[in-house]
């Protein structure tokens, strides 16, 4: 339960902005409208507190709509001048290790999802997807605990950071941001382990930990392989109550353990994902054939066909992976392009159905473009791992809920809708410069013309709405 005085500091900042300023008030009344309970995720409950935990979470997820980048911009923004308390009330909770910022982050996701659900009038259109994939999250500090050197596939590379593996899921509409790990690479050099001498490895920033934090299950997470973590999360995901159709990865993540994986779940979920052309063998016609030498049998069978609407030339087939039945499709845009290939459990699955699908993956590297623009994905530069943890949470719930906000408002994107957001927040900006300038001017006429400086006042505020707005505010915070 919140506080007396927390209610009336988030319900006066919301109050602040109305109808007029329709992002925030929208922002404002979804986050307003979650709801958790502090002990069951780790949220501690020391009477002596200032403002609950429940409080500063739901402050540190309105920050990049005030644009507070990180804690550390806190202090020089409006928030401050009003919260009246520092940053480091906001540092301590993103370090407690003892907080279960994963399945914070469920309970808050799939009340979103809830919603969506209730809210649409019509079922969405497709089948569901779980989407996987990677991303470089960079750092800058060589401090920072369990950081090393990642190869960067699109820099061509080596650089300071975490790789960060991430899954959405994808409901037909809305892409929702589920979970993910941040993983090290430690590399073939034993002299350097994940990019570092020994001696960096021992300045990194460390810290001890209780057996019962629940950061130590994201440190395992961190020395597993990806695959494995993936598997984790997809388990994790059907125990949350999460369904879907088919799970989409990209080459890297296509692999037998994988398929294994997949075809033995009892919820009637397919896998597809891109494949290699590479050294992996399939049984087809009797044969055991890597995917280019089943590609030019096929060829040369004349088995490529025209996809007209799609405007590719493909071929397919189904085949024996180390003893599951799976379907290779094999593509390409044009007579001289290069071929491709995709894999399916669903060998009842055609070739538009399997493209139409697949290209639903490109979701999630929009997320990561927009919420590393917007909501500063992977910018924190806090030593301790468990603050690297909570500000990748935050990123993933904030993201939700806008992803929400644009399906049911009039938003072309989520760029759009943080811009709107931003523009509503500097009325607050401006409100209090100018209630600054106003106390000073005020303070001045007092003294020269002898007049009573609190009718004076409430003179001025009853022509002006917005001041009085951040009158209130202004002296709730005085008053704490």
């Amino acid at each position: 339960m919140l506080q007396h005085k927390d209610r009336i500091i988030l319900s006066e900042i919301k109050d602040f902005f109305t109808s007029s300023e329709k992002a925030m008030e929208t922002i404002f009344n979804f986050i307003s409208s979650l709801t958790f309970s502090d002990k069951r995720y780790g949220f501690s409950k020391a009477c002596n507190l200032k403002y609950a935990n429940h409080t500063k979470f739901v402050l540190l997820m309105l920050f990049p709509f005030f644009e507070v980048k990180t804690s550390w911009h806190y202090a020089d923004s409006t928030l401050y001048r009003f919260l009246s308390c520092g940053k480091d009330v906001f540092y301590r909770l993103m370090n407690d290790g003892r907080i279960d910022w994963r399945n914070l982050s469920y309970s808050i996701t799939m009340q979103l999802i809830r919603k969506t659900q209730k809210k649409s009038k019509a079922s969405t259109n497709g089948p569901r997807c779980l989407i996987v994939d990677d991303t470089d999250l960079p750092k800058t500090g060589r401090f920072i605990e369990l950081i090393g050197r990642i190869y960067s596939h699109v820099t061509h590379s080596s650089n300071l950071g975490f790789k960060g593996l991430f899954m959405g899921y994808y409901d037909g509409k809305s892409f929702f941001s589920l979970d993910f790990s941040l993983h090290g690479e430690k590399g073939k050099n034993k002299n350097k382990p994940y990019g570092l001498t020994h001696k960096q490895i021992k300045e990194r920033y460390s810290k001890r930990r209780n057996k019962y934090d629940k950061s130590k299950e994201r440190i395992d997470d961190y020395f597993s392989t990806k695959i494995t973590s993936m598997i984790r999360m997809i388990r994790l995901a059907i125990k949350k109550g999460v369904r879907f159709d088919y799970l989409l990865v990209d080459s890297w993540f296509t692999c037998f353990e994988l398929v294994k994986f997949i075809t033995t779940r009892r919820i009637g979920c397919h896998l597809l994902g891109r494949i290699k052309m590479g050294k992996t063998r399939y049984g087809a016609f009797d044969k055991i054939l890597t995917a280019k030498e089943l590609l030019a049998l096929l060829r040369r069978k004349k088995k490529v066909k025209r996809a007209k609407l799609l405007r590719f030339y493909y071929c397919q087939q189904i085949v024996d992976f180390k003893g599951v039945e799976v379907k290779l499709f094999f593509f390409k845009t044009s007579r001289e392009g290069n071929w491709n290939a995709v894999m399916t459990t669903n060998t009842k699955l055609t070739f538009e159905e399997a493209y139409k699908i697949y290209s639903n993956r490109w979701l999630i590297e929009v997320y990561f473009k927009e919420a590393k623009q917007y909501l500063g994905l992977g910018k924190c530069q806090a030593q301790d791992f468990d603050a690297q943890i909570a500000s990748t949470t935050l990123c993933m719930m904030q993201y939700n809920i806008l992803s929400v906000i644009k399906r049911f408002h009039d938003y072309e994107t989520i760029g759009e809708l943080f811009r709107a957001s931003h523009k509503d927040a500097i009325k607050l900006t401006l409100a209090e410069q100018i209630w600054l300038i106003i106390i000073e001017i005020m303070s001045e006429l007092s003294q020269v013309l002898d007049i009573n400086t609190e009718m004076f006042m409430e003179n001025l505020l009853s022509e002006n709405e917005t001041l009085t707005k951040y009158f209130n505010l202004s002296n709730l915070s005085q008053a704490g």
